[in-house]
């Protein structure tokens, strides 16, 4: 099996779009996504995030990295969640995508999740990225 991250995106259209939504509704809908991705046995991990005021980015383009409290007036996009699911190919990722209950200016981006695997066997890092999985260290 293959994995993916669904990375959620929301947009200020997005915001404006769920105003007036009932939360209950949201919750309810999220629930049957999740509980449809459980019952087909291809959910790994998902969760929803705090709002940006909860939050910081750290910058790397200087030399000593700085950290930014949120919200950040700059983002046009938040990331505020996500799904890891197991699948047995892109085509199956899609097909999960495309029926999460989103609305109006959200977006879901969708990358694959590179496996240990895929790197060096050799590196002293990727042993220890294996070992330290095989120890339960890491999931």
């Amino acid at each position: 099996m293959t994995r993916y991250m669904l990375i959620l995106r929301s947009t200020p259209a997005a915001e404006e779009a769920m105003a007036n939504v009932d939360f209950e509704d949201v919750i309810a809908a999220m629930g049957r996504f999740n509980e449809e991705l459980i019952k087909a046995g291809v959910l790994l991990a998902g969760e929803g995030l705090a709002g940006p005021e909860d939050g910081f980015v750290v910058d790397f383009d200087s030399e000593t990295p700085v950290v930014t409290d949120g919200p950040y007036t700059e983002a046009k996009e938040l990331f505020n969640g996500f799904w890891v699911v197991a699948v047995s190919s892109i085509e199956e990722a899609k097909q999960w995508a495309v029926k999460c209950p989103l609305g109006p200016g959200a977006r879901l981006e969708v990358r694959r999740i590179t496996e240990t695997e895929e790197f060096p066997q050799d590196n002293e890092w990727v042993q220890k990225e294996l070992r330290w999985k095989k120890e339960g260290v890491w999931k």
